[in-house]
């Protein structure tokens, strides 16, 4: 009975380290997205701004999860078809929009990550990315899940321990910086646009959900996902407390605050740990196109060719590295900037809106 609890409970968790992994990426490996989007407004003003996203990506998440759950859209294709039936296919366009962005961040993060720990060329991080997302996309559904929930432990592990070593070394700084209560810039309208261009991977993420047997289960994992979504931001915010005018103009943040807590190991530690939340992110993004192209041969009664998923896989990752080179800073600046509004119109308001009405006219539990 003890080990069926926890089981369930554990599958509770699932979807939020799934999309936790996902959403991590280029942006809190190296601090960028958490500095343009939450530094830039000050320590307090930060906060507010991440407080905004959590709301969101919790309800966005617990209504997703729900309309899923009743409809059985397990792929953002089918989802999207039952949500806005033709006109769905916008949602696919900004996707696969966000998708190339997404893929070339994490390769523009895992080379300059490599030449910062070794010095070398920056297209071994690329191909070490690589092989990794390869490796994950062809063992499938099951060991997708399994590495990215693991990794979510040791993730949140090195996280604490660097929040910690920072608050020992830096506490003076960080109080002083709470002390300001600086409140700059738009925090309400960053927090809304950083949770919306999020908010367009949750329906790739949509084969977590599968086991919820009830309403309950599906608002309580969706609200949950935004939670453990949001943690590892506002820890990241708080180091950056430790000297936030350095930090916020500079293109890989946390290497400023490594660079000022001088200890070699942990720097290392960090990057490890942070390199596998890239393979996590461009795994979790590539996963959702394989599936929706196997769906749409199961549902057409065909058998999906055995290469498929290979060409697939080998194709996005291809792209991705061409898209790297346009530079981390300009592809987060404009790139998500502009697909956010896009996930807004195609996903966030009619799933608000439209989505709770087909929920609310559906059969109830």
């Amino acid at each position: 009975m003890e080990t069926k609890k926890k089981k369930s409970f554990f599958k509770y968790l699932i979807p939020g380290f799934i999309f936790q992994s996902v959403v991590i990426g280029g942006g809190y490996g190296t601090g960028a997205e958490i500095a343009q989007y939450f530094g830039v407004n000050g320590l307090v003003g930060g906060l507010l701004g991440m407080c905004v996203t959590l709301v969101v990506w919790s309800v966005l998440c617990a209504v997703t999860f729900e309309f899923v759950r009743i409809f059985r859209t397990f792929d953002y294709n089918s989802l999207m078809h039952k949500l806005l039936g033709k006109a769905g296919v916008l949602y696919e366009i900004c996707y696969v929009i966000l998708l190339l962005i997404v893929l070339g961040v994490i390769n523009a993060t895992a080379g300059s990550m490599i030449q910062s720990l070794t010095g070398l060329t920056p297209w071994l991080g690329v191909i070490i990315l690589s092989a990794g997302i390869v490796l994950l996309v062809m063992k499938g559904t099951e060991a997708i899940e399994k590495a990215l929930s693991f990794w979510s432990y040791v993730l949140y592990a090195v996280y604490l321990l660097f929040m910690i070593v920072v608050f020992v070394k830096f506490s003076g700084n960080i109080g002083a910086e709470f002390a300001k209560a600086e409140v700059t810039g738009n925090w309400f309208l960053n927090g809304l646009q950083y949770s919306f261009y999020n908010l367009g991977i949750v329906p790739a993420l949509l084969y977590t959900v599968r086991d919820a047997e009830s309403r309950k289960e599906a608002v309580t994992e969706g609200i949950l996902a935004g939670v453990i979504g949001v943690i590892p931001a506002v820890l990241l915010l708080l180091t950056m407390a430790c000297n936030m005018s350095a930090v916020v103009s500079a293109e890989t943040p946390v290497t400023v605050i490594f660079d000022m807590l001088d200890m070699k190991w942990l720097y290392v530690l960090f990057e490890i740990v942070l390199f596998g939340t890239l393979i996590e992110t461009g795994t979790g993004f590539i996963k959702a196109v394989d599936d929706r192209i196997e769906l749409t041969y199961s549902k057409s009664g065909k058998t999906t060719p055995s290469w498929m998923r290979p060409v697939i896989v080998v194709v996005m990752v291809a792209i991705g590295i061409c898209v790297s080179t346009f530079g981390l800073t300009g592809l987060i600046a404009k790139g998500y900037g502009t697909a956010c509004w896009g996930f807004l119109i195609v996903y966030v308001v009619p799933m608000l809106t439209l989505g709770i009405y087909k929920i609310a006219k559906a059969k109830k539990d």
